[in-house]
This record gives C-alpha cells, structure tokens and sequence, in this order.
C-alpha cells in the first residue's frame, strides 16, 4: 500500500525529469504500480482509511512523484455533475484544448509539495486526451473543468513540470524560498 512515506516532496530529482514512454503492454509491475496508485487517491478520500494511514486527499498521482519516471498517472475526481473519473493512465497525452482558460480559485495543491503556493494556475478549460487504461484500453476522452485541470496537473509532472511553474511570476518572487 502507498503512503505519504512512499511519496517523494520537491527538490527530488525525478520530479524535474521527463518521463519516458511505458512499453506498451505494460508489464505486470507496472500495472501493479498503477493499480496502487489509483487505490492510494481512493483511499486518500476515504476519511477513516485517511486518518489511520496519515493520508493527504488527493486527486492525481503521477509516477515520477514515487521516483519512477514512466508516463503514467492515475486520477480519482469527481465532476461539477458528481461524475466520476477514475482512471489509470499509460502514456497520457492531450491531442487537443479549448483556447478558453479555467484556473481553481483557490490555487492548486501537490502531495509532493508540503507548502501551500499562492497563485492562479492557467490551464486549458478542455481538453481531449488519449491513452491507454489499466484494463489496457486505448481510450479517447473529452474532459472538461476539474478533471481536465487534474490530468493537465499530472501530466506537468511527465514532463518534470510544477504546478507552480505556471504561476505568473512565481520564480522571481519566490526565488528565496525554493528548496
């Protein structure tokens, strides 16, 4: 089971590394990495399970945030419409986005990040993505909202990007602070 032990905080040198592409069929440790993954983020919203782990809530967890630097992710979100998407990914990719822009009011968060970082973050407001789910499906999908925030989110990670990274001025007034 994964726990915020497992989960490696920045200044790690695997969450700045791009990622390379799993072969694909994955392979069963892959898939268990990625089974594992989505059941962390299940758990993490569970409120006991949570309390008696030490769990943080989250939506999104990406590979290189447990140092393994492979293109996958698993996210665990809910809609404005109490949809669910619950999805392990392989090899994610965003084929194409909205011009318009959405941000989180409040800023985002990172498991990996022990801080909160103010800041609005832009991100695409949609997106259609490809990629290919733990049953091994090749899949095509529209998001929108939170859940395109949150694969945008943790497709950054794939790509050695922070959330903060996008934050309009960021690395000049926070320079100081950075680990």
């Amino acid at each position: 089971m994964i726990t915020m032990k497992d989960i490696v905080r920045e200044g790690h040198p695997a969450l700045r590394k791009i990622s390379e592409e799993v072969r694909l069929p994955p392979s069963e440790e892959d898939k268990k990495i990625l089974e594992e993954m989505l059941t962390f983020l299940k758990n993490s919203q569970d409120p006991e399970i949570s309390k008696k782990y030490g769990l943080r809530a989250g939506v999104g967890l990406a590979a290189p945030q447990l140092a393994i630097n492979k293109r996958m992710f698993a996210m665990h979100v809910t809609d404005e419409k109490d949809r669910l998407y619950s999805y392990g990914f392989f090899n994610p990719k965003i084929v194409s986005h909205s011009v318009e822009e959405t941000h989180l009011e409040n800023g985002e968060g990172c498991l990996s990040v022990d801080r909160e970082v103010p800041g609005i973050v832009p991100r695409y407001k949609r997106i259609t993505i490809e990629a290919v789910t733990l049953e091994g499906e090749k899949v095509k999908l529209r998001l929108r909202n939170l859940p395109a925030i949150v694969f945008q989110h943790e497709l950054d990670h794939l790509n050695g990007i922070m959330f903060y990274d996008r934050i309009e001025g960021y690395q000049d007034q926070f320079k100081k602070e950075l680990p």
